[in-house]
């Protein structure tokens, strides 16, 4: 009997990279992903109208800003997450630093 092997993250992320790919080759991707982006839209409009009472116009527009501060808010922590990561792949460099270079640098 054949052993089953687990994926690693990468292998699984391709796998279901591969798995996409196929799926939009074979069928129009605005028709697939319809339900779930109409549903996402509708997230916003019942955050900002809950009870439904406001005119369809300003409930539209309130929704529109409200996805507008959802997708800076994401931008603003994908740059924090960044610039942290980035610090500690950076920080074992300051580090590693020769001792002659550190003493080179006494010296001056």
């Amino acid at each position: 009997m054949a052993e089953k092997r687990s994926l690693t993250p990468s292998q699984r992320a391709l796998r279901g990279r591969i798995g996409a790919y196929a799926l939009h080759a074979r069928h129009d991707p605005a028709l697939t992903t319809a339900k779930a982006r109409a549903e996402f839209l509708r997230r916003f409009e019942e955050r900002v109208d809950p009870g439904g009472i406001l005119d369809p116009v300003e409930r539209t527009r309130r929704a529109a800003a409200a996805r507008q501060e959802y997708f800076a808010r994401l931008a603003y922590q994908s740059a924090r997450a960044r610039a942290a990561r980035a610090q500690r792949r950076a920080a074992p460099l300051a580090d590693s630093t020769p001792e002659s270079s550190r003493e080179a640098d006494d010296a001056r």
